[in-house]
């Protein structure tokens, strides 16, 4: 396993850094959130809990808890609306100090394009830079399940994406960070993991991670 002396070494030079959204760059599961304004809160967490413990694979997860859900075009409209991003502690100070040092930042997440897209305008990350998973909706607005061409709807998707962006840009040190275990499996092709627990910390990626944070002051104290 890297050390953590390695893994702060690629984040003081690193050319991209792709952050996690849900748990990681905000306080909350997005996923869960809607599940909560839809009413159906426990059946959801249960299955977001197994996915990201790594005990069943991502996609699975997902359909089953689109499937409990059901969002229509409406009600994720309005959820967007009434539910704020809640961003973690000192992840918008962090991510506009990378910006300052020229470092690409990105977002990739396991959520939905509407939910994510919020976030990156606060954080002023461009939408070119979000990969997400996308809806599908009937012409009546209805839920008609999610794009399975996205890579971020399955496991080994976000190692995919750091992949394809490496090619294509010719980045040398990429940064993953994220609270789950799908992120921490980004890393190969990802030069560096850190994994982080500021909102929930998941014992598998604690164990496994040179770096683990729970703050990102932390970080930001070794840029």
């Amino acid at each position: 396993m890297a050390t953590k002396e390695a893994a702060i070494n690629v984040w003081k030079n690193a050319d991209a850094v792709c952050f996690d959204v849900d748990s990681t760059v905000c306080c909350d599961e997005g996923l869960d959130e809607l599940a909560k304004y839809c009413g159906v809160a426990d059946k959801v967490k249960e299955w977001t809990n197994k996915a990201m413990g790594g005990s069943v694979s991502f996609r699975e997860s997902f359909r089953s808890r689109l499937e409990i859900v059901k969002p229509s075009t409406q009600t994720m409209k309005s959820f967007v609306e009434s539910h704020p991003v809640q961003l973690s502690p000192s992840v918008k100070e962090l991510v506009n100090k990378l910006h300052e040092s020229g470092c690409n930042v990105y977002l990739v997440s396991g959520g939905m394009v509407e939910i994510i897209e919020p976030v990156a305008k606060l954080l002023n990350v461009p939408l070119s830079n979000v990969f997400a998973n996308r809806l599908k909706y009937y012409f009546n607005g209805e839920y008609a399940g999610f794009d399975e061409d996205c890579p971020t709807s399955e496991s080994g998707g976000k190692p995919r994406v750091i992949k394809e962006l490496k090619q294509k840009f010719g980045y040398k040190k990429v940064v993953m960070i994220g609270d789950g275990v799908t992120d921490m499996e980004a890393s190969p092709p990802a030069d560096a993991f850190v994994g982080y627990g500021g909102n929930v910390v998941r014992p598998k990626v604690e164990e496994n991670s040179a770096w683990f944070v729970t703050d990102f002051k932390e970080m930001m104290d070794e840029l």
